[in-house]
């Protein structure tokens, strides 16, 4: 595959971006304001559009139960919302029992629980703040004075096995909320229900990222197997109807980093080219997906190498992830 425009000087688009780099906060908030502003008419549409929305999602969140009442109690704005999704991401990678045990004691002992202590109406959600409440108890008291050691021993020898499989059902549980499934067609199955109410899907692998050339090459396949498979479920709906694709850039290349920029256009460009290609004979949209903040502009000159290529014109599918 031959890339001609990539000989072109950078763009003046990318030169601003460049510009931007770490540049003061205040600076740039002012300078974006007043890109920002609505009309009247625009900020009157866009309240009310917000209105209703949030209204709905709390209705809904009100009356809702299991793990996503959980979710709503223990939010990401609280030290035990972190927590636990670290920990529902986290212990779907950990296969042995030990490391699994290090990271309960390194994360439940640390949490607030007993704040979250009757604040729902669910009694999942409050059984499983009193759950941690006790787990974070139990297990920082591992060499600690906070009960006798005759006591502290006795409940550990029959507690931490229960407490490592509760806390690990209650994250797997959790973790169902972001993982669709083990496999892309698991995961095409699990999401036909919700796609039938309205949501679309972009599906990406969970912890991919590729340390050597084999590790990359096996990630391509896999991306290329999801793009049939997503392809074949989409059936012909198009980019935004649809289902699509999310590609982390790290897990196709093993030396993707800005000092290493003309080995990165050279060789990961055409393999994501030939992945596009691929997404754009099913008609389904491929996301580029977030990096590491020192990655932006390397992935912004990937983007505008294949926004200009002519063999990608007039497809809708090259989309980018935006994460902040």
């Amino acid at each position: 595959m031959r890339f001609p425009h990539l000989s072109r000087p950078q763009s003046g688009l990318m030169d601003a971006v460049t510009s931007a780099w770490r540049r003061d906060e205040q600076i740039c908030v002012q300078s974006l304001l007043p890109q920002a502003r609505l009309s009247s008419s625009e900020l009157d549409k866009a309240q009310e559009l917000a209105r209703r929305l949030v209204t709905d999602v709390r209705t809904r969140r009100r009356k809702a139960s299991g793990v996503d009442a959980l979710m709503h109690e223990f939010s990401l704005s609280s030290e035990e919302g972190i927590a636990l999704m670290c920990h529902a991401e986290a212990l779907l990678r950990i296969p042995d029992q030990a490391t699994a045990d290090r990271l309960i004691r390194d994360k439940v002992a640390r949490g607030d629980w007993a704040s979250h202590l009757g604040k729902s109406q669910s009694l999942f959600v409050n059984a499983a703040a009193w759950g941690l409440l006790v787990t974070g108890k139990l297990v920082s008291t591992h060499g600690e004075t906070g009960l006798s050691t005759a006591l502290t021993r006795l409940i550990a020898k029959g507690g931490e096995p229960l407490i490592r499989k509760g806390v690990d059902l209650a994250m797997r549980m959790l973790g169902r909320q972001f993982v669709t499934g083990e496999t892309i067609d698991e995961a095409l199955a699990n999401g036909r229900e919700r796609e039938a109410r309205g949501y679309r899907f972009s599906y990406d692998m969970l912890g991919e990222a590729a340390m050597t050339e084999a590790d990359a090459r096996r990630y391509l396949d896999d991306y290329t197997r999801a793009i049939h498979a997503i392809g074949q479920a989409s059936a012909g709906r198009g980019v935004i109807e649809g289902p699509g694709i999310s590609v982390k850039l790290s897990a196709i290349h093993p030396r993707y980093s800005r000092a290493q920029r003309d080995r990165v256009l050279a060789e990961l460009l055409p393999r994501l080219k030939s992945l596009m290609l691929l997404a754009r004979q099913y008609d389904i949209g491929l996301n580029i997906d977030a990096e590491e903040a020192d990655r932006m502009e390397l992935s912004l000159d990937l983007v505008e190498a294949l926004a200009f290529d002519p063999d990608l014109g007039g497809w809708d599918g090259l989309g980018i992830v935006v994460q902040a």
